[in-house]
């Protein structure tokens, strides 16, 4: 009985596993993007800033199929300009061609010709998910642990799909907030 007791008090004390949070897109593939990219061998602070690349450069994909970005010569121009100035290298990660450059704190991915700074983008994720982050993060590392890192590569934005937050079609699901179901997460694990 008293063994029981101390169950129940224990379930008591400890809050229920979260299920799901609501949140959009963006964060969820900033952070799955990095935590692929650790498992394929990158530093933490080096993931990071692919991962907020990966999202960047499929936000601005999906935002020119949507009519709501028009690159113009001059902007391209401007940041092939800027890539020259360094020596970039180029990272493929859930199938997108990342521009990386080497600083002295590591290899950074690059947005509109700057390193992207790795604290920025884990302010970014923690204002994103709050409380969440250690759970979504948890559930995402056990996937990306259960693939060798060449099965990783090939089927990690799959996977992504698979799991993302289900939003409206077209312009009205931009920058909307869906469901994200960490069990749908964990079920993704391979076996």
């Amino acid at each position: 009985m008293g063994r029981i007791l101390y169950i129940l008090a224990e379930m008591a004390r400890k809050p229920a596993a979260r299920r799901s949070i609501k949140v959009n897109r963006a964060p969820v593939l900033t952070l799955w993007a990095a935590v692929v990219a650790e498992r394929l061998g990158f530093r933490r602070d080096e993931a990071l800033t692919l991962g907020r690349a990966v999202a960047g450069l499929n936000a601005y994909s999906k935002g020119v199929s949507l009519g709501l970005f028009k690159p113009t010569p001059k902007e391209v121009r401007e940041r092939r300009r800027k890539l020259r100035a360094r020596e970039t290298i180029t990272v493929e990660l859930l199938h997108r061609a990342v521009p990386a450059v080497h600083t002295e704190d590591g290899l950074r991915a690059v947005t509109k010709g700057a390193p992207i700074n790795s604290d920025s983008v884990e302010r970014y994720l923690e204002g994103k998910f709050a409380d969440a982050l250690g759970d979504v993060r948890s559930a995402m590392t056990a996937v990306a642990r259960s693939y060798t890192p060449a099965e990783l590569s090939a089927s990690a934005y799959t996977l992504y799909t698979k799991f993302r937050p289900e939003v409206p079609e077209g312009k009205k699901g931009w920058g909307a907030a869906g469901t994200l179901s960490l069990a749908k997460i964990r079920g993704l694990a391979s076996s």
